[in-house]
Order: C-alpha cells, then structure tokens, then sequence
C-alpha cells in the first residue's frame, strides 16, 4: 500500500497523541465529511461557521480511518471507536503537517497570487506541466489560511510539480501562507482594484501581493506581468529582497516571454509567444486575451523549471475553461440554441473587462443578441459606485446593446448608461433569475457575470436545469 502519511509520521510532524489502535498510515486528508473517501484521515476543523467535530460521526460513517480532533472535544468522541490522533489545535495540526510535506518534497514548487486569473494560471500550469511530470496542485481556490496548509499536506512525496495558489482580502494575509509553501517560483499575474475596500489604492493592494516574494526559496524566480502599472513597483520590491531571477510576461518589447500576436475566436484562441530569441505558435482550446496572457506566465514556468515546452505547448490546445470561469454551453431552446458564458464565480473591475471582451468576441446567430447579465462587485468599499458606473465605458466600448442587471451596486451602472442600451435592472438575483428564463432567445449569447456572494450561479443552474444541451446533430430552423 503507498500511504500519503504513515500514522508515525503524522504523529511526530503534528505532536500528537495516539488514541486506539491506529492504522498503519492514511491514503488521503479531508475535512468534509460528505466527500471522505475510504481510507482517509478526516481533520475536525473548526471553522466560523460550522466545527469538524460535530460531522465526526459522518466522516466515520463515509469511510474515514482516522480522525484528528482537538483535546477539549475529545470527551464528545467517546461514542465513536475510530482510531484518533489528538492535538490542541486541528487546524494548527494541519499546519504543521504542510510544513512536514514541503520539508519533505524534492517537487519544483510554484505559487501563484494576483488580482485576477490566480486560478486560471494554476489549472493552466497543472495543464502544461503535467507531461513532464507527476503535479500536485490546489483544488478550486483553496488559498487561504486552511487551503493551502491542506494542499500542502495533500501534497505525495513523490510529487515532481506542485502549483499553490495564494489569496488574499487584506495586508498580512500572503505572508504566512508563502512562508509554508516557500516557493521556487512565484507569479503574480497582474494588480488590479479587487477588494479596494480594504485598501487605500492600488499601491497597497500591490504591496499586499508583493509579500508572495518573502517566502521565495534562495536562488528562487519571479514572475511579473510586464504590461501591468504596477510592475516597476513589483520588480523594485523583489530586487530589494535580494531576489536576482525576476522574469516578466506580457506584449511590452521588454518582456522575456512576450505576446507576440494574438488571434482571438469563440471557443479558442491562437497566441505566438516569442522566447529565448525564437517565436512559438500557441493554440489554446480556451478563448479571450486575458487566457492568453495567463498563458504567457504559464509557459515562462515552464521554461523556468526546465520541464518539456513543446509537450506543454501542446497540452495547451486541450485546455477548456472552469466552470463558472468562461466554461461555455450551448443549450437548446425551442428549434434553436443560445450561448451561455458561466463567469459566475466572481468579479472586480479588471475581470469584468476581460469578461465583456469575451463577449464581444462572441458572434450571436440569426436574430440573436450578445447579452451582458451583470451583478454587484463586492467589497469595493467607498470606491463601489465608481467602479460600478466606470463599467460603462467598457460595454459602449463593446457595442454591447442589451445589459441585464442585479443588486444594489448595479443600480450606479444602470443610471450611467444612454437609452440606446436595452437595460433590465432587478433588485435581486432570484427576480433577474426569473426574467433571464423568460427572455433568453434563440442565437444570443449570455455572458453572466458577479461576484460570488451575488449568487449569479443560480442563473446559471436555473439556465442549464431548464434548456437541455444542444447537440451538433440536432438541426436549427
């Protein structure tokens, strides 16, 4: 059997205490309960909502071989005769346990923040990499202070590659999580005006992100999007950290992994990225600029690490975007089909560019519309009707004619836009659910966009739940 952690292991990285008969070791780490699979350790975290330890006797019942719970609810457990390690603290316990891994790990190791495309750039480097080697890479957006000690502890140790995203909502958030990972490169993708509400400027949310090069491993590399305002500040920050391997991407002549060209069209998109003094041809099965340039970071690791370009050049022509993060749909409605773009997952100023670029490269059939479904930016603090209403530069831009909106912060867009735009503004997202149902057309293309906590997912299951998928064989009239 290969073990993740033999329970020895997990004891002496944790300073924890035996309690039953333990297993030899685990084959995995969770801390749900209705995911557990057989085998693996379930860690009672408790969080600020819910705590692990009351979901122990479920993790048992799913498969769970062990348990790490704290010494104060231990009396709770009695019931439950799974063999347990005890600590003071679960989640401190998992920390050290993702410090054992990364002592451990002979893998190259990659972190990744940035304002926007953080997740992108991890699936795209998990991608690419993955040919050259066996990679361990977060799950979702696991980035923060209980994601990433878990993707460190899940992390085999005979990992070749491992990818770590890193997030962050205020200062001081980036530092201990990059001090974990230690990394061997470090990406920033690009500084833009997300969670401006717990900042003063951009500066400081660029200084936040600068943390990421406290933990670099020495001799480590940076990467910098060379097109971003911010960049001779990120690469003056890294120079005074004694950092020497500072690397930038981007279409500025000076970047070492330039865009080159771009040629953009619905479900794909063709890049030639020059570097090393040679020009690559680049097809990525993912549309839009910004995938592009996310790429360009992408293959700059690889060339960094030293793992195979022309197989991770490849490997990018299968690349298809995430749900909620461009994946598109094309659904069945009456004789016709219409596109969804699922952007649901989150938004801020730059994003929401980036999506209603995408977008306007999106050709609608027949009498369709390119149709913009918009919800609120969150945490934009004394900045949110500004940004909100600054949205209207990019969708006249566009020539997006039909804008259909939601929640308090929209309201600003709503007022700026001229009356030669079809606006349809909602209060809330379950009134706008009911009128995206009821007015999508055959040939439009949707492009649904918001913040995660606007709940724009819903539309997007709502739409998915009420028009089957649209099959190539079926004919439209």
């Amino acid at each position: 059997m290969s073990w993740l952690w033999t329970t020895e292991d997990m004891i002496a990285a944790m300073a924890g205490r035996p309690f039953g008969t333990l297993p030899e070791g685990i084959t995995g780490i969770s801390i749900d309960s209705r995911s557990i699979a057989p085998g693996e350790a379930f860690f009672a975290i408790k969080g600020d909502r819910v705590d692990g330890h009351d979901y122990a006797s479920m993790a048992v019942a799913n498969g769970a071989s062990l348990l790490v719970v704290s010494e104060a609810r231990l009396p709770a457990m009695g019931r439950l005769t799974v063999p347990m390690i005890v600590v003071e603290d679960v989640l401190a316990a998992l920390g050290r346990l993702g410090l054992a891994s990364r002592r451990r790990s002979k893998a190259r190791i990659i972190a990744v923040t940035g304002s926007v495309g953080k997740t992108t750039t991890k699936e795209m480097l998990r991608h690419v990499l993955s040919p050259s080697g066996k990679v361990h890479a977060s799950v979702a957006s696991f980035n923060n202070h209980w994601g990433v000690p878990l993707t460190l502890a899940r992390m085999p140790e005979d990992t070749d590659y491992g990818v770590f995203e890193v997030g962050m909502n205020h200062p001081g958030e980036i530092r201990p999580l990059v001090t974990m990972i230690r990394p061997d490169v470090a990406i920033v993708t690009t500084i833009a005006p997300a969670h401006l509400g717990n900042f003063k400027n951009i500066k400081e949310i660029a200084a936040a992100k600068a943390e990421i090069f406290e933990g670099l491993e020495p001799g480590g590399h940076v990467v910098l999007n060379r097109d971003n305002d911010q960049f001779n500040f990120l690469d003056r920050t890294a120079q005074s950290l004694g950092i020497e391997h500072i690397h930038s991407f981007g279409q500025h002549a000076k970047a070492e992994f330039r865009l080159a060209e771009f040629n953009g069209a619905d479900e794909n998109s063709t890049l030639w990225l020059t570097i090393g003094g040679e020009t690559l041809e680049v097809a990525i099965g993912a549309p839009g600029r910004h995938i592009a340039e996310n790429a360009l970071a992408a293959l700059g690791v690889v060339r960094i690490v030293g793992a195979d370009m022309e197989k991770a050049i490849a490997a990018l022509a299968t690349l298809k975007p995430e749900k909620g993060r461009g994946k598109r749909h094309r659904l069945s409605i009456g004789s016709g089909s219409f596109t969804l773009i699922d952007e649901s997952y989150n938004a801020n100023p730059a994003s929401m560019r980036a999506a209603i670029a995408l977008l306007a490269a999106s050709e609608p059939t027949g009498r369709g519309r390119r149709i913009a479904v918009l919800g609120d930016m969150l945490e934009m603090g004394e900045y949110a009707q500004k940004v909100h209403t600054d949205l209207a530069v990019p969708v006249l831009a566009a020539g997006i004619e039909h804008i259909w909106l939601a929640g308090a912060e929209m309201a600003a867009l709503k007022e700026s836009l001229p009356e030669s735009v079809h606006v349809e503004y909602r209060e809330n997202t379950g009134e706008l659910t009911d009128y995206v149902l009821n007015s999508v057309a055959p040939g439009d293309v949707l492009m649904v966009k918001s913040s995660l906590g606007i709940g724009f997912g819903k539309i997007v299951a709502a739409l998915l739940d009420k028009f089957p998928p649209f099959s190539d064989t079926q004919r439209e009239f």
